[in-house]
């Protein structure tokens, strides 16, 4: 990834708004922007935030090749000062974001950039498109996972992506948010999501016979041998070609067969037969995978049916998240900076969801001592700071009367530094130590919040003092 350069990945009006502020008095203003989101997907209880790993690799490699500038010169609508500034041009301020695999909140910053307005706003695009695609396919690969329970899940989407990016990126976070491995090989080189994959439906057509296919498979495959036997038919065929070649290759050789893979039909009854087929010939072992058009709900049935099923691919309706295919992820400015003192900006909307919330923010999520579940996030001034050893009271943003006061808690501040004035801070976990944060802070999230459907709110407050700014900006407007 850091060999390819989206330095160019951006709306054109950030170029225009840039080049704007380089030649006027703005050029070198101090800037706060923050990242969040508005709605959870599938009106879900929480989002999983993913792609931080590649806005690091964004911003380590920003810059503008010849060729870019000759494009944007071509444009006839930049100054040619700064079309000379961009030559040497790379980000020098900081930035600031939750880790990824956090559980994360609607109206909450997943980050923060503060750096001058010629870089901050200049980044926008990128950091949304990156955040956004493997945030929402995260999310949705976590309800996935939590609707199979302890059954494993597997991403089989490359095929119906929105494109080889979107393919791979999307097997990297399902895979952060608890998905067991991805059919994307380039998933398994670049990022260590492990690959899996057996064949498809046109290796048993080019046989002269089912048989023929599903022989000659555990001949060259006898350690790995997983047949797809829904070719022609489950019953009649799939699953008695598949124990005949068990037979007469494997058990020969003192192997034993990884199973069979169900891709159509009624997968619950195919499986329940299927399951006392392999029983009854001597392959309780053998384990029954299915996939096909798959996603929380069709996978929370066939376990409420009973269905006979070992581990489940999960294909277009995970890698596209089909359901909710757009996570709302927004870039807006909350506070500008002039001789060191921060001044909060708010934007107003006629729709409530879009008011921001202004100004320099830390975040906290308050943790339960006793059950370590989490309680609420809480908003504050950058200057703030929570004593978790003192009763702290709580309360809705919007319905102000709904207060809680928590007494045995433990705060931890989730935005932490990633670059500061342009220096990476930040040493990225490996692929695998994300995966385990994630489930980690997963499970301090309460059932109620992860219900699949009509979840609990979990809450995200702000302080009395940050309240006071946010509604005195308001009240300023009228």
């Amino acid at each position: 990834m850091s060999k390819i350069n989206y330095t160019l990945m951006c709306d054109f009006y950030e170029l225009t708004m840039v080049n704007g502020y380089f030649q006027s008095e703005m050029r070198d203003q101090i800037c706060y922007f923050d990242v969040y989101y508005r709605t959870i997907p599938d009106q879900g209880g929480y989002a999983i935030f993913c792609g931080l790993e590649q806005v690091i690799e964004y911003i380590e490699n920003l810059h503008f090749t010849e060729e870019d500038i000759e494009y944007l010169r071509s444009k006839n609508v930049f100054n040619e000062e700064f079309l000379e500034f961009l030559k040497n041009y790379k980000f020098t301020g900081d930035i600031y974001s939750v880790r990824e695999g956090t559980p994360v909140f609607p109206n909450a910053p997943m980050m923060t950039i503060r750096a001058k307005a010629i870089e901050a706003q200049f980044i926008e695009t990128y950091v949304l498109a990156t955040i956004n695609h493997q945030s929402l396919i995260a999310t949705k690969t976590s309800r996935i996972v939590k609707a199979a329970g302890d059954i494993p899940v597997s991403e089989f989407g490359a095929r119906r992506a929105h494109g080889a990016e979107a393919a791979t990126l999307g097997a990297r976070a399902a895979y952060i948010a608890g998905a067991v491995a991805s059919s994307n090989t380039l998933a398994d080189r670049r990022y260590q999501v492990p690959a899996i994959g057996t064949m498809a439906h046109s290796w048993v057509q080019m046989f002269p016979t089912e048989l023929d296919a599903f022989v000659t498979y555990c001949k060259l495959y006898p350690d790995s041998a997983l047949l797809l036997v829904d070719t022609y038919n489950v019953i009649k065929s799939g699953v008695p070609n598949a124990i005949k070649a068990f037979n007469q290759v494997l058990v020969p050789k003192g192997k034993r067969p990884v199973g069979i893979r169900l891709d159509s039909g009624d997968i619950a009854y195919q499986s329940k037969v299927a399951r006392q087929m392999l029983d009854e010939a001597g392959f309780p072992d053998c384990k029954i995978f299915a996939s096909n058009s798959l996603d929380e709900y069709l996978i929370r049935d066939l376990i409420f049916q009973g269905a006979k099923i070992d581990a489940f691919g999960v294909g277009e309706r995970l890698i596209t998240a089909k359901s909710s295919p757009v996570f709302d992820g927004v870039y807006k400015l909350v506070a500008t900076e002039i001789n060191g003192e921060v001044i909060p900006k708010i934007k107003v909307s006629e729709n409530v969801g879009k008011i921001t919330t202004p100004h320099f923010k830390k975040l906290y999520r308050l943790y339960n001592r006793e059950t370590n579940k989490a309680e609420a996030d809480l908003l504050t001034v950058y200057d703030e700071e929570i004593d978790d050893t003192k009763p702290l009271e709580i309360f809705d943003p919007i319905a102000t009367w709904k207060r809680k006061t928590l007494t045995n808690f433990r705060k931890e501040e989730l935005l932490i530094p990633i670059f500061l004035n342009g220096k990476k801070v930040y040493n990225s976990p490996s692929i695998e130590e994300i995966r385990k944060y994630c489930k980690e802070q997963l499970d301090t999230l309460w059932d109620e919040v992860r219900r699949l459907e009509f979840p609990h709110k979990y809450y995200v407050d702000l302080s009395q003092k940050l309240w006071d700014i946010k509604y005195e900006l308001l009240n300023q407007q009228k």
